[in-house]
């Protein structure tokens, strides 16, 4: 599958943006859609997955109910609420997908077959 994400910008603090991450060549249906980013300097980080098996979305804790993680099968594409920005939420935001995630390994970018190019948000004070 392949994939192409979308929507980064500069935003100033406190505001949101929305990304999209749209799929081609697989079945969609199939993966579970995670997001990643990776500040300058950084190590990438998961941001959050939704997981195929159970329906589920799972966020990192820094996420904190700010952003949210939506997919459409009908459009095979998969979207990153971004609200109530911060600095430190500036990177370059990754999609990425799996046939075969499990909790023990959904927060781990080895996990994961499939990437995009990668979207810059950048949240200005």
């Amino acid at each position: 599958v392949q994939l192409q994400a979308s929507g980064g910008g500069t935003v100033q603090a406190g505001g949101s943006l929305r990304l999209s991450c749209a799929a081609s060549g697989g079945t969609f249906r199939g993966y579970s859609m995670a997001w990643f980013r990776q500040a300058p300097g950084k190590e990438r980080e998961f941001v959050g997955v939704f997981k195929r098996s159970n329906g589920y979305t799972y966020y990192a804790d820094f996420v904190k109910g700010r952003f949210t993680i939506s997919r459409s099968n009908a459009e095979n594409t998969v979207f990153l609420q971004l609200n109530s920005l911060k600095s430190e939420d500036t990177a370059a935001y990754y999609c990425a997908a799996s046939t075969l995630i499990i909790n023990t390994t959904m927060r781990n970018a080895n996990a994961y077959r499939h990437w995009g190019q990668g979207t810059l948000v950048t949240v200005s004070s």
